[in-house]
């Protein structure tokens, strides 16, 4: 197999995609060959020793996309090499970081026989004024978890460079092995 890298992601509102676009772009200053796309436009992973995956957290559950990618490509990305970043939390608040992570982790169990090899959770991006309905809607209703939230921007771009690197390592040092 070759040396090939797809990142592949889902995103409602983009900020998955500049997370995935950054990504690729430290695997390639690793020195990897790295190819990007939607999830919902990956036509064959066959061609790829490595998928890393990206997609946000809505209401505790992976973007449909990816849920979507994950059930179709089941038997093939079990002989991949394999890495999974999740955008959550909106906050820097600790329960709410707490409360994702115990989401990204009952998602994970869905997808155990995968054998992901790396997962990350970093913070996303919440901006009230381009949302799109019905999420518009829901999120000015006073039971909704998003009414008064203020938007915010908490995606660590450092963590996210490491992480990427430390990615490319490993698939660097597995490659040569």
């Amino acid at each position: 197999m070759n040396g090939k890298i797809l990142v592949a992601y889902a995103s409602k509102y983009g900020s998955t995609q500049e997370v995935a676009e950054k990504v690729a772009i430290y695997l390639k200053e690793g020195g990897l060959d790295v190819d990007i796309q939607p999830m919902k436009k990956v036509q064959t992973i066959s061609e790829y020793s490595m998928v890393v995956l990206g997609a946000p957290l809505y209401f505790g559950h992976w973007h449909k996309d990816a849920q979507k990618f994950l059930s179709i490509n089941k038997e093939v990305l079990k002989k991949r090499r394999l890495a999974f970043f999740t955008i959550g939390p909106i906050s820097l608040n600790e329960k709410e970081w707490q409360d994702v992570r115990m989401q990204l982790d009952q998602e994970m169990e869905k997808y155990s026989s995968l054998g992901i090899n790396e997962v990350e959770l970093f913070g996303g991006k919440y901006d009230s004024k381009g949302l799109r309905f019905p999420d518009s809607m829901i999120a000015k209703l006073p039971a909704s978890p998003l009414c008064n939230t203020p938007d915010s921007d908490i995606r660590d771009w450092m963590a996210i460079a490491s992480w990427a690197k430390k990615i490319a390592e490993n698939f660097l040092s597995n490659l040569s092995i």
